[in-house]
């Protein structure tokens, strides 16, 4: 059997896909003036939660840190205490476009099987190593 000349070990690879996820998408971002974890936040507040509740999984605990994330936006017009304004949910809507873009980008040559054969493989090996999912079920 011919291995390729880039066999590498699961563990670099999957810094590497990280790595390379996170430049993709800040570099996507940041040709709209924003952050990812601006974009977290703008995703966040789609639903009825007030913003802190929403954003807070994302945060670290230091009511600076949301402060950091909700400020650039809510000076741009598109949030405020309730969530988008409708400036933020236009400005959301084509953000989610090229997000989407982007996304198909990345998984340009893999089919549906393999990306989620890919995800039960990944979940399953966090599992073997004492992942829980939220609701306490290891499936």
């Amino acid at each position: 059997m011919h291995m390729p000349d880039d066999n590498k070990p699961i563990g670099w690879w999957l810094k590497e896909v990280d790595r390379l996820l996170e430049q993709s998408f800040e570099q996507v971002l940041a040709a709209d003036g924003l952050n990812r974890r601006q974009w977290q936040l703008l995703n966040a507040v789609q639903g009825d939660a007030p913003v802190a509740v929403a954003i807070k999984p994302f945060l670290s605990g230091d009511p600076a840190e949301l402060a950091s994330l909700t400020a650039p936006l809510t000076a741009r017009g598109w949030l405020d205490d309730d969530g988008l304004t409708p400036a933020g949910e236009a400005a959301y809507a084509a953000l989610a476009e090229k997000v989407q873009a982007q996304r198909r980008r990345i998984t340009n040559g893999i089919v549906d099987a393999e990306y989620l054969q890919t995800l039960d493989v990944l979940r399953r090996m966090a599992v073997n190593l004492g992942y829980r999912p939220a609701n306490g079920s290891a499936a």
